[in-house]
């Protein structure tokens, strides 16, 4: 299916289209994608979008006491074309979703507190809480490649970036410590 730059009808986001995608259907099932497709005057790739887009608003990806929470509700909050964003926000939105090697890198972003908004607790540690107003997504971005390559095994965890543990003296004032960030290695700082 060959996708073109166009706008989605009832009520989505703008799709940017520059890639060929192939489907493979069944023949019976491409006839009646074909047959579907003349009846709303659109290519055969145009239909099989827009039956995917409709498709997305009957996938539940939670249910409550009064809501449903779609996938297509939720394309918005889950899409970024940054795959680090994409991975990051699936982790804190539908875990569950991940896939295997998703979940190993997940779990070293979550235990990685340099990427983290966060303070010192009373004994002096680094603490954060996993939410995603607290991920510095632009450390994640600058640091993507070292937590694929410690993911897959290619590099040691000890090239990970690192934070300051513990509090440094010269930060004694609690108040200060509300949301901080662990300052960047030395090797970080732009000259």
């Amino acid at each position: 299916m060959e996708k073109a730059a166009k706008s989605r009808g009832g009520g989505g986001g703008k799709l940017n289209r520059s890639e060929t995608v192939t489907i493979r259907l069944d023949p019976k099932l491409r006839y009646l994608t074909e047959l579907a497709a003349r009846k709303q005057r659109r290519t055969v790739s145009s239909f099989i979008e827009w039956a995917i887009e409709n498709a997305l608003d009957r996938i539940v990806l939670r249910e409550g006491h009064q809501y449903l929470e779609t996938l297509g509700e939720q394309a918005e909050a889950l899409w970024d074309i940054d795959e680090a964003d994409r991975l990051a926000k699936l982790g804190l939105h539908y875990p569950e979703l991940l896939t295997h090697d998703e979940e190993v890198m997940w779990k070293l972003i979550k235990e990685n507190g340099f990427l983290w908004k966060g303070n010192y607790d009373k004994s002096g540690k680094w603490k954060w809480d996993i939410k995603i107003d607290t991920l510095i997504f632009t450390r994640l971005r600058e640091h993507w490649d070292i937590f694929e390559q410690v993911a897959s095994g290619e590099a040691d965890k000890s090239f990970l970036p690192t934070w300051p543990d513990y509090k440094p003296a010269q930060r004694s004032n609690p108040k200060a410590d509300m949301d901080f960030a662990p300052p960047l290695e030395d090797d970080d700082i732009p000259f």
